[in-house]
Parts: structure tokens; sequence; C-alpha cells
């Protein structure tokens, strides 16, 4: 529905998505419909900068955008069970929704949260300059491999800061909240942006010893780096679209999707969201670096790997279960799923399945058609051969 139509049909919705853009293919496939388009942009930098951190296998904000200009208004609840960096609670709060979020990765509240309440460059500046970056305190030398001994240093010192003010089980200060986001956020990566040696993406680090033959193969050695000028440089960056704007309070959960008892029953409009597709990404090996500044025991998370289908389509089913009681009636799900292996395995069918029996209307399936991207050329992936090159987002109304 739109900010000024609360009933709207599934007419009115199919005709609004029609309306985007050219004309949108419309089939039916397996007893399921389909609209096929190319429903928003899939240029880089089309969304607000605060959404530029990074995070292994996430969407654009685009995606959340659609949905949410069509299917909620102002003050709604916008919730996303698979939160990962938390595009959909921070894209809900630019857009004066209620931001609710969950994730079983503690990573992801850190990634969210801040982003929701940002302080302003000074207050950050000032508070970096408290810091005593010289600190001497002993570190794995293993670290050895992304950093410097300067900026292994500054990085351990500001690790300790932060774990001594800002421990993971509070709420912190806001500022150093901030703070430690965009220090997770630049520990390793391919530029002279972030804290490390060239590495991987910053999306996925590798393991010491996978960086020391990249090293070798480069014939390259951690050069020094300036770590609070390196935050306030990010900082700047994510801010230069202008400021969060005024939003409801938010609600950040870490836990399972399908056990979400902090979240009221009909308490929220609409969910969009897109799981972990099968066993594709290893989120705890990615996620060592960050998990080790963060001060989180990696083994201490249990992210599931559901190796098959029918696994899979149970987790769904689990979760849509949660959803159910959580979606007002009337309400919608955006259940995105993209493709995995070559386009071989079509997840949206086995959402469709997990769907049965639950209180929702199965409306259809919605395949964003997207142009090669960025990410995608940095992998060696071509378009329509390999990788997610299509979304594919299951839309379900809550009865």
């Amino acid at each position: 529905m739109g900010e000024d139509d609360s009933s709207s049909t599934f007419g009115d919705i199919v005709r609004s998505f029609r309306g985007f853009g050219q004309a949108t293919v419309e089939t039916v496939d397996s007893d399921i419909p389909y609209l096929v388009n190319e429903f928003w942009t899939s240029s880089q930098r089309q969304a607000h900068s605060i959404h530029e951190v990074s995070y292994r296998a996430c969407f654009k904000p685009q995606l959340p955008e659609f949905f949410i200009e069509r299917l909620s208004a102002p003050g709604d609840g916008v919730y996303d069970p698979f939160m990962g960096r938390g595009t959909t609670p921070v894209q809900a709060a630019l857009m004066r929704r209620r931001p609710v979020g969950n994730d079983v990765n503690p990573l992801s509240v850190l990634f969210t949260r801040p982003r929701l309440n940002p302080p302003g460059v000074p207050e950050i500046a000032r508070r970096l300059d408290e810091i005593d970056w010289d600190v001497d305190e002993p570190a794995d030398p293993e670290l050895l491999a992304f950093y410097s001994p300067k900026t292994l240093r500054e990085i351990v010192a500001l690790r300790r800061w932060l774990l001594e003010r800002a421990p993971l089980d509070v709420t912190p200060d806001p500022i150093d909240d901030w703070i430690r986001m965009v220090a997770i956020n630049r520990l390793s990566g391919h530029s002279p942006g972030f804290f490390s040696v060239y590495t991987l993406p910053p999306n996925q680090a590798v393991s010491a010893q996978a960086q020391r033959k990249i090293n070798e193969r480069r014939a390259q050695v951690p050069p020094d780096r300036d770590v609070k000028t390196l935050i306030l440089r990010k900082t700047r960056s994510l801010f230069s679209d202008g400021e969060m704007s005024p939003h409801p309070p938010a609600l950040l959960n870490t836990g399972s999707a399908h056990s979400t008892s902090t979240i009221g029953t009909a308490s929220v409009q609409l969910v969009v969201t897109s799981p972990p597709f099968l066993d594709i990404v290893q989120y705890a090996e990615d996620n060592w670096l960050r998990s080790w500044f963060a001060g989180i025991d990696v083994s201490s998370v249990h992210i599931a790997h559901h190796r098959t289908q029918s696994a899979w389509r149970d987790m769904v089913h689990e979760t849509l279960r949660e959803l159910a009681r959580i979606v007002k009636p009337g309400g919608h799900v955006a259940f995105e799923v993209g493709e995995v292996r070559n386009g071989k395995v079509l997840l949206e069918r086995l959402v469709w399945e997990a769907a049965e029996g639950l209180p929702f209307d199965r409306l259809f399936v919605m395949v964003n058609q997207q142009e090669f991207t960025k990410t995608a050329a940095c992998w060696g992936v071509k378009n329509n051969t390999k990788g997610t090159n299509t979304n594919r987002i299951v839309i379900l109304q809550r009865r």
C-alpha cells in the first residue's frame, strides 16, 4: 500500500509493479505466477551512502526501498529476520519507518545499530583523540600478515579501549558504537582505505596463512596505516549523502529467526529479507577477523548450514511460522532468494512450498533482472552464467 492508500488490493499491487520501468513479463511456471522486469536499478551507488559497509552476500538497498515505498507507510514496522549488515532496517529508518531486525550473528547488531543513531563527526574526532594509540600490548603475531607493527599496535589499542568502554553485553555510548562499527569495516580490504595490506575484498577475511601467500605472490609488505585517520575518512564518506532521517525507535535482536520473543505479535507491517542460501557462504570463516576485534567467540556463533534442499525448506517454514505471528493481518513478506548453483536450484519454489499451510496468501514471485555488477566482476563472474544475477522474491500477504 502507498502512503495515502491503506486499502490497496492485490490488483493494485500488481499494477504498480507493472508500471515500474518497461513492460513486465508475466508467466506461470509450476503453478507459480511470475512477474519479470528490471524493477530497480543495478547501478552501484544509487543508494544513501550510509549503507556502504561491507558484508558478504547482502542485497542492495534498492531492493528493500522498492517494497518499503509500496507496501508500508511512515511509522510502520519493517523487519528483517536475517538482517546481515542491516540493509533493511537502515533503509526503513531512512524512510521514517520503524527499523526491526534480527540475526544469529552478533556482528549484525554492531553493524546496524550505530547507523540508526549516528553521532556527529566532531564528536567522533574528539573521542578518537582521547585514545592512547601507543599502548604496548601483546598481539597475535599471526596478524602481522595483514598489518605493520605500528598499525597492529593501534588496532590493539583501539580494541582494548572499546572492549573496556563498550562491552557487548551493554548498550554502548553511540560514539563508541560508531567507532567500533567503522573499525570493523576497515580491518581488511584491497585499497589504502583499509587498515590492512592488499587482501581479499572487505566482506571476506582470509586466514593468516593464506594472506602470507598473497603477500609473497604480490611481493608486498604491510604498510603503516593511520587508524584514526582512516576511521574519520570512512565516517565522512558514510555521511556524504546527509544525516539519518528521524524515525521510530529501533528494535534489534540477536538470535534464531524462528524464535524472536522480543518482537511483538502483529507488530510489523512488512518483512524484507534474504536468508542464507543453502551452504554457499561460510559466514563464520569470513568474519573471524571482525569477530576477534569485537571480542566475539566465533565458535559460539552457531550459524546453520543447510546442505539439502529439504533442510533449507524446513528452516524457511519455521521462519515463516514465526513471521505469521509478527506480521499484521494484511501485511506483506518479500522473501528474496537470488540464484544459486547457476540457477539450477530455484529456491523460490522451496519458499512457495514452505509457506503452504501457514496463514499467508502466496501472491507471486518477482524476478528482478540485473545487469552485470561490479561485485561479480571482482570475482570473475560472467553475467547469466555464474553467481547471483537476478533477485527472485516471493511475495506473501498475511491473512
